[in-house]
């Protein structure tokens, strides 16, 4: 099968004028989008499509964006109201609800030169229904309180109303983890090191000018010493905004579920969250060299991204991560009238599973001369796929990418739980409710989608 280059740009655009801060219907005025839009703005903590767009970007252009650290610091920052602090979505040009937009992850560079993560602890009384959304002062009683600084440890979050401590969230057992200057490895430190690095926070974290997130090294854990982990970055959120407004750590199907029926302003009903995009995903697969599309619900895309951990394990048992700073930089093409649910993402040859793989040339030649034994007339020519779900638990996750990639593809989902077990696996992303469908899918049916042109691009002829 010939390589098929029409998913690359065509021609080479003409300069554009720097990007500008544009309303949300700017992408689909006949502008013919930037080049490159540079992103160091971030939202409070809530993805709104009524909400200012970037750009818009042209179809094939590049979005280049310092990232925040994703989880911890805006978790024990009870003004940001989603429990992440990712940028301001970027319209492309072009894009309408119905299309889809593949995003080629170019580059992911941490900054940061150290991170503290950990179990987590919620504190009873200082939020209403959810820290992640509703931080409250348990002294006065203020919604989304403004924050200062009082020295280092977990209550040196105060609330600039009445002084109280009022972070949501402290460690059950956590670390402070140091890398070293090629960030390739890093090492969990102990108290004397931890402690110096709160009292230069921010500089430790490289964090950016317009974030506004406490940073989490203020806390200086050290349950952990002398654990040596691999630094692999990717990206925990990186997507489409929704269509219904939802807090960004919960632009997904499980953190999603605790939205309905809750008692503060940002609750939505089941049939609401469907309306979701899963940009937050926290698949360690989402790395540099990947693809993953995404879909359009609202004009202009919305592309948003945050959230880079510097390493984890399928699942991400512990909640968190090690959440950096850092700069990435994506390509973006328009697919149009792909009406996708949700993601899709077209790993790197070793993230995939060993069943997921391509044939090798050898392997198809003799599984051609097994055919023709058997009186097999022809034999698929496959390439993998990985469709994400998401969902309360993990049953209702696969339940859901099952039946995302049977829409996808025209298939039954008792076809695609067979393809899923002979030709792929069901990976976790994270627990609760985030998985991988991945599988090889005849290339036909990624012809007949637009996206055999993505999956060549990874996977060769």
């Amino acid at each position: 099968m010939a390589k098929n280059s029409a998913a690359a740009p065509k021609s080479k655009p003409k300069s554009a004028p720097p990007a500008q801060a544009l309303p949300r219907k700017a992408a689909s005025n006949g502008h013919a989008g930037h080049e490159t839009v540079y992103v160091d703005q971030y939202i409070n903590g809530v993805l709104d499509p009524a909400g200012r767009m970037l750009g818009p970007v042209r179809d094939g252009g590049h979005i280049v964006a310092n990232t925040a650290p994703g989880c911890w610091g805006p978790m024990i920052t009870p003004s940001i109201r989603g429990g992440h602090e990712v940028t301001v979505p970027v319209a492309v040009a072009g894009a309408e609800v119905g299309d889809a937009i593949a995003i080629r992850i170019k580059d992911i560079t941490i900054t940061s030169r150290a991170t503290a993560s950990g179990n987590d602890t919620m504190m009873s009384g200082r939020f209403l229904g959810d820290p992640y959304v509703a931080g409250k002062c348990p002294q006065c009683g203020v919604l989304y309180p403004e924050t200062r600084i009082e020295g280092i440890g977990q209550q040196a979050v105060r609330c600039v109303k009445c002084g109280a401590d009022c972070t949501p969230f402290t460690f059950a057992n956590g670390y402070t983890i140091a890398f070293d200057e090629g960030h390739g490895l890093g090492v969990t430190v102990g108290r004397k090191a931890a402690e110096e690095m709160a009292h230069d926070a921010k500089t430790f974290a490289a964090m950016p000018e317009n974030s506004k997130q406490n940073s989490v090294l203020i806390f200086a854990p050290h349950d952990l010493v002398g654990v040596v982990a691999r630094v692999r970055p990717f990206m925990g959120q990186l997507g489409t905004t929704p269509a219904v407004p939802l807090p960004d750590s919960h632009n997904a199907g499980d953190f999603g579920s605790f939205l309905i029926g809750a008692p503060h302003e940002y609750a939505v009903t089941a049939k609401q969250l469907e309306q979701r995009t899963d940009g937050h995903l926290d698949i360690d697969a989402v790395r540099k060299g990947a693809i993953l599309v995404c879909p359009v619900k609202v004009p202009g895309g919305g592309v948003y991204l945050g959230d880079m951990h510097a390493m984890q394990g399928d699942g991400e048992i512990a909640g968190h991560t090690c959440d950096v700073s850092g700069t990435v930089t994506l390509q973006v093409h328009l697919i149009k009238n792909l009406n996708l649910d949700g993601p899709l993402l077209f790993p790197l040859f070793e993230d995939l599973p060993f069943l997921a793989q391509p044939l090798t040339d050898e392997e198809f030649a003799r599984a051609e001369g097994l055919a023709e034994e058997h009186g097999v007339l022809e034999i698929e020519d496959s390439l993998p796929i990985s469709v994400i779900g998401t969902g309360a638990d993990l049953n209702a996750a696969t339940d859901n990418g099952l039946n995302r990639a049977a829409a996808l593809l025209g298939m039954s989902v008792p076809e695609v739980k067979n393809r899923a077990t002979i030709t792929g696996a069901i990976e976790i992303g994270r627990h609760p409710g985030v998985v991988q469908v991945t599988f090889r899918v005849p290339a036909e049916k990624l012809e007949e989608c637009g996206l055999l042109n993505f999956a060549l691009d990874q996977y060769g002829d």
